[in-house]
C-alpha cells in the first residue's frame, strides 16, 4: 500500500500524533491538519485516499471537513472519530457520506481494521466502476465498427433513441449483429446498471414460452415443482431482448401485447398482476410484413414493437466496412489465438471485399479467426483464407446433373436437405440453434426437418 495517502484531522496534537504513528506503522503515507480549517485548505490542493477526522473541533468541525472532502474529492473515504457519541450525529455523518463512525476511547487494532475495511471498500468501488466502463466500451458504441452511410444511420438512430425507453424492432439477416445493437441501446441508456436479459424465442419450446416470459407459480402445470419469476420480472428496471420474435406462438403473442400495453404481467397459474418496468427490444431475420400477412405475427403486436425500426444491412451492402472489420477482428482475436499479426495485405482485403458473405459479420469473424490460427505470416495473407472465400461459386450456381433416365426430384431434394442439415450440425458441434442459423431457417423449422429425417431412418 505504498501510494495510499491518509489525512488525519484533529485540533489536539496528542491525538494527531497517536493516529499518525499508528497509520504509518500500518504502511500508509500520513499528513496531519491542525483543525478543520487547515484540513479544508489541504483538501483543496491535495488528493487523499482517506480522511480520519475528529468530530468536535473549534471553528470548523468534522462535519465541515466531511462536506469539504465530498466536494473537492468525492472518491475520498472519510472516517469520523469522536468522544461525543450520539445517534443524531452518527446519522448526520452517515447521510453526508461518512464511511463509518468511531467513538473514543477506541482500540488501535479496531481502528486499524476499520481503516483497512474503508480502503478496501474504496478499492472495490473503483474496480466496479472500471468494470462498468469496460463493459460499456465492449457493449456500447465502441464495439461497433463501420463508416458506411447505412451503418452511420444505424449509429445515429441508436444514439437518439437509446435513452427514450421506446420499444425497438431490429431487423436484418442472421449474423448482422442484431444483439449487439440491442446491447448498445441498453448500455447507452440510463438503464445500463440494471439487467440486460436476452432470449432466442426460437429456442424455447412452444409449451414453455408463456412460462419462460411471464413465470409460473408452483403446481401451475405438470413439472412446475417450484415458482419462477419469468424473464420480464428478471429484466425489471432494465432491458428485455426478444430475438426471433416471430417464433412466439399466437396465443402467447396476445399476452405479450397486453404486457407491453399495461406494463404488467401475470404468471401462469396466478390470479394477480405484477407491475414491471422493462424496455423491450425485439429482433427478427424475417420479412415482418410478410410474417404479418401470413398470420405468423399479429398485426397489433407488430405495430407495438415497431415503434423505432432499425434495419441492419447485410455485409455485402456495406463492403467499404470490410477493411475496418478485418482490422478490428485481427486486434481482437490475435491475442486469443496466441499469434502476433500486424495487419492484412491489400491482396487479402481485395479477396474479402469480393466475397458475397452469406453469413455476414459472424462469418467474416470466423474466417479471420481461421486465418489467424492456420496462417504462418505476421500478416493475414490470401493463402490463409478458405478456398470458398478465395474462389467463391456463383451464388445461384449448383453442381447438378440430370441422368438420362431422369430422377425422383422429391427424394433427391430430401437427400440434399438431409445432407445440409448434417453438415450444419457437424460444423457447430451439434448445437441445433446455431445449425438453424447457418441454414437461415427458424429453430422450429430446423427441428421439424431433423425429426422428419430421424423418423424416416428408423
Amino acid at each position: 500500500m505504498p501510494d495510499i495517502r491518509v489525512l488525519v484531522v484533529d485540533d489536539e496534537q496528542s491525538m494527531r500524533e497517536l493516529l499518525g504513528i499508528m497509520l504509518r506503522q500500518a504502511g500508509y503515507q500520513v499528513a496531519a491538519a491542525d483543525g478543520g480549517e487547515a484540513a479544508i485548505q489541504m483538501l483543496k490542493s491535495e488528493s487523499f485516499d482517506l480522511v480520519v477526522t475528529d468530530l468536535r473541533m473549534r471553528k470548523v468541525d468534522g462535519l465541515g471537513v466531511l462536506k469539504a472532502a465530498k466536494e473537492f474529492s468525492p472518491r475520498t473515504v472519510v472516517l469520523v472519530v469522536t468522544a461525543f457519541a450520539s445517534t443524531e450525529t452518527a446519522v448526520e455523518a452517515m447521510k453526508l457520506g461518512a464511511y463509518d463512525y468511531v467513538t473514543k476511547p477506541f482500540k488501535l487494532d479496531e481502528l486499524k481494521l476499520t481503516v483497512a475495511n474503508a480502503l478496501e471498500r474504496r478499492r472495490l468501488q473503483e474496480e466496479n466502476q472500471a468494470l462498468k466502463r469496460q463493459l460499456r466500451r465492449e457493449r456500447g458504441f465502441e464495439n461497433f465498427v463501420g463508416h458506411s452511410p447505412k451503418m452511420l444511420d444505424v449509429f445515429e438512430t441508436i444514439r437518439k433513441t437509446a435513452d427514450s425507453g421506446s420499444t425497438v424492432m431490429i431487423t436484418g439477416e442472421s449474423g448482422t449483429g442484431k444483439e449487439l445493437v440491442a446491447q448498445a441501446l441498453h448500455w447507452e441508456s440510463s438503464r445500463r446498471n440494471r439487467p440486460f436479459v436476452s432470449v432466442n424465442c426460437g429456442a424455447v419450446p412452444e409449451t414453455l414460452m408463456e412460462s419462460e416470459l411471464f413465470g409460473h407459480v408452483k403446481g401451475a402445470f405438470t413439472g412446475a415443482v417450484a415458482s419462477t419469476e419469468g424473464l420480464f420480472a428478471a429484466a425489471d428496471g432494465g432491458t428485455l431482448f426478444l430475438d426471433e420474435i416471430t417464433e412466439i406462438p399466437q396465443t402467447v403473442q396476445v399476452k405479450l401485447l397486453r404486457a407491453i400495453q399495461e406494463r404488467q404481467v401475470r404468471r401462469v397459474g396466478d390470479t394477480r398482476d405484477v407491475k414491471v418496468d422493462v424496455r423491450l427490444i425485439a429482433a427478427s431475420n424475417r420479412d415482418l410484413g410478410k410474417a404479418v400477412a401470413d398470420g405468423v405475427l399479429r398485426e397489433d403486436l407488430f405495430y407495438r414493437l415497431n415503434v423505432i425500426p432499425i434495419h441492419l444491412p447485410p455485409l455485402r451492402d456495406r463492403r467499404e466496412d470490410i477493411p475496418l472489420l478485418v482490422a478490428h477482428f485481427i486486434k481482437k482475436l490475435a491475442r486469443e489465438v496466441g499469434r502476433e499479426v500486424h495487419g492484412v495485405t491489400p491482396e487479402a482485403v481485395a479477396v474479402l471485399e469480393q466475397y458475397h458473405w452469406p453469413g455476414n459479420i459472424r462469418e467474416l469473424e470466423n474466417v479471420v479467426e481461421r486465418a489467424l490460427v492456420l496462417g504462418s505470416s505476421d500478416m493475414l495473407v490470401v493463402d490463409a483464407l478458405p478456398a470458398s472465400v478465395r474462389q467463391p461459386r456463383d451464388r445461384d450456381e449448383l453442381p447438378v446433373e440430370l441422368p438420362t433416365e431422369g430422377l425422383d426430384l422429391e427424394a433427391t431434394l430430401d437427400r440434399i436437405e438431409r445432407r445440409y442439415i448434417q453438415l450444419a450440425l457437424d460444423r457447430v458441434g451439434g448445437v441445433q440453434t446455431r445449425a438453424a442459423e447457418l441454414l437461415r431457417v427458424s429453430f422450429r423449422q430446423f427441428r421439424y426437418k431433423l425429426q422428419k429425417f430421424q423418423q424416416r431412418s428408423r
